[in-house]
């Protein structure tokens, strides 16, 4: 290639047919200015051959602490702890208190989450559990008299268990009182903030359901339409609610006036949840479950988590030459895809609540001897149709046949992208601090707002976490009265060489350990940035039973537009079902990443919503 550029430089300053006449002066000024920028850009292109290349932002580098979350207020609160003292897991919920408020239809004090902690001082991965549970007065039968589980409003509420996580998170692990962690978010609902268009646009988005509760109109809409960018938002019941938590901790929210003051919302408005209900929430701390993939040490969360779909797809993965595929060509999607499948199954077959399951084959799941039979499932030319068949951890096989598509035609239409898939669902944030303790935090509403209602003189929104229950007794994730849901959410990290590498995760439901797969082996696999790994394009499947109630199979590969035209062909011709989306792809990933000689911190976020890195 450099040898081809040289013979034509050369042509440019002797042609052998032009005998006819001497080179002008004039001409050879010309021709000399000619070689110059053809040199400079020959030379630009070896020195910095990325340089044209790159299309992602740049990512963000420091030396003292890093906070990656979906909004720059949120972001800037535990970038406050962490400037005055405090360590990643007091950052975290600082972070986490203020995306209540400038995230509201993600995240809040009436949503679950759930949190992975290392330990640079003890060098422990640590994992708390601030899931809810179902109301006493929720049962399979009451809910199938009304018709099924609904997607708004007081029956789709469960008990909301991110407030006792976070207090128990700063209690155990956190070096500040809570009032402190708590300030900036205080700060904000006291004195306000302003709505930006990403807020506006899920508010105008979920017009329909917040307009049906006169509590949530109160806050959120103005002259009976919703808040627009550049109005703000001054919540002081929000901040009456706040300032209890942080003088008296757990039992400020779930016992007291303000758990009186939610169960009374409730049951004027038609709810489950009662006083006692609230009084009997705890969050748990559990041991989080890993697997090695090429010497890497992935955590994830354990169950009720679905975070061990991501790690049975990784050991899959593992025995296939994903780099000699290439990235993002047609023969690695299908593999990534295939695995993802395998493993959604056996979600769906084995993982609940293991307070009531208390025999999910967990550490057989996990095994390298249970991938290498699933892996005998992935045809390389064939997929797999619908949902698969669930393997059997206790023999070691797959119990049922699979049953493989057929060529599919290739779409001739694009589908619009929905903002609402990302801007208006679970909220993630990644903190490290400087001595590299590593927090990653997945909460959630569920869907955008939740349930619609915010707790009159509460200012918050409640979930709508029941929509996840099965209304069929043998289920594993079937409906019971004390019981946590399946949950989706499934934050990350990983560490190498027995160091902290990286922290990582996403919003997107049962979208979350795809999009968070497919990130991590662009780091892993490929040697990408941690800005340019979560920019790629990546494909999500939903060929398995959804999280949603009725749980439908929908049977298709969502895929990003910007794929090249003949690796979607190639996946058609594999039998993929394509549904082709003008995005990325589903989700919104914040990653904080170690660098391993130097200790530097570079983190990023997806160019979505209002996702923002700050530094230090």
């Amino acid at each position: 290639m450099i040898a081809d550029r040289k013979i034509g430089l050369a042509g440019l300053a002797y042609n052998p047919r032009r005998t006819d006449r001497t080179v002008t002066a004039k001409e050879n000024n010309m021709m000399r200015r000619k070689i110059f920028v053809i040199v400079s850009a020959l030379l630009a292109s070896l020195v910095h051959p990325s340089a044209q290349e790159r299309s992602w932002r740049p990512t963000v580098v420091a030396q003292h602490g890093m906070v990656a979350a979906g909004h720059p207020l949120a972001a800037e609160a535990g970038m406050r702890i962490l400037k005055s003292g405090g360590n990643a897991i007091d950052a975290a919920m600082a972070t986490w208190a203020v995306q209540g408020q400038v995230e509201p239809g993600m995240t809040g004090l009436g949503a679950d989450m759930l949190v992975l902690v290392y330990l640079a001082k003890t060098h422990e991965v640590k994992f708390i559990n601030a899931t809810g549970f179902a109301p006493a007065a929720a049962t399979i039968d009451f809910y199938k008299s009304k018709g099924g589980i609904p997607d708004q409003g007081p029956l789709s509420i469960s008990v909301p268990g991110a407030v006792g996580g976070a207090a128990y998170a700063v209690q155990k692990y956190g070096t500040k009182p809570l009032g402190e962690v708590f300030a900036p978010a205080i700060e904000i609902a006291e004195q306000g903030f302003p709505i930006t268009a990403a807020l506006a646009q899920g508010l105008s988005s979920g017009k329909d359901k917040l307009a049906k509760y006169p509590s949530t109109t109160k806050v959120w809409f103005k002259d009976g339409q919703p808040l627009q960018m550049g109005d703000i938002l001054i919540n002081k019941d929000m901040a009456r609610t706040l300032r209890t938590i942080a003088a008296q901790g757990h039992d400020g929210f779930y016992r007291g006036d303000v758990a009186k003051n939610t169960a009374a919302y409730l049951k004027a408005n038609g709810g489950l949840i009662t006083e006692a209900d609230l009084a009997g929430y705890r969050p748990v701390e559990d041991t989080p479950i890993r697997v090695n993939y090429r010497g890497v040490e992935v955590y994830e969360c354990p169950p009720n988590s679905q975070g061990f779909v991501m790690l049975e797809a990784l050991n899959i993965l593992e025995g296939f030459d994903l780099k000699k595929m290439g990235h993002n060509s047609a023969p690695y999607l299908h593999a990534v895809t295939e695995a993802l499948k395998l493993s959604f199954a056996d979600r769906n077959k084995y993982v609940g609540d293991p307070k009531f399951i208390p025999n999910i084959p967990m550490k057989a799941l996990l095994s390298k001897e249970y991938a290498a039979t699933r892996r005998q499932a992935i045809d390389p030319n064939r997929a797999i149709v619908g949902e698969a068949a669930p393997g059997d951890p206790f023999r070691m096989t797959t119990s049922q046949p699979i049953a493989y598509a057929s060529p599919k035609p290739l779409p001739t239409t694009v589908a619009p992208f929905d903002p609402d898939q990302i801007l208006n669902l679970t909220t993630y944030l990644a903190v490290v601090d400087k001595d590299h303790n590593m927090v990653s935090v997945t909460s959630s509403l569920l869907s955008g707002f939740g349930s619609g209602m915010v707790v009159e003189n509460g200012g918050f929104f409640l979930n709508d976490r029941m929509r996840y229950w099965n209304l069929e007794p043998n289920d594993v994730n079937a409906l019971q009265p004390g019981k946590r849901v399946r949950q989706t959410i499934n934050p990350a990290l990983a560490l190498k060489d027995g160091k902290p590498f990286v922290v990582f995760g996403t919003p997107g439901a049962d979208t979350q350990p795809q999009t968070q797969l497919q990130f991590f082996l662009n780091v892993v696999e490929f040697g990408m940035e941690v800005q340019q790994a979560l920019e790629q394009p990546a494909v999500i499947s939903n060929s398995f039973r959804d999280s949603y109630y009725p749980h439908n199979v929908l049977g298709k590969l969502l895929t990003p537009a910007m794929l090249a035209d003949s690796v979607k062909q190639e996946l058609a011709a594999k039998g993929h079902q394509l549904d082709i989306r003008n995005s990325r792809g589903v989700g919104s990933v914040k990653a904080v990443m170690i660098h391993p000689r130097t200790g530097v911190l570079m983190g990023g976020v997806s160019p979505t919503g209002d996702s923002y890195v700050m530094a230090w």
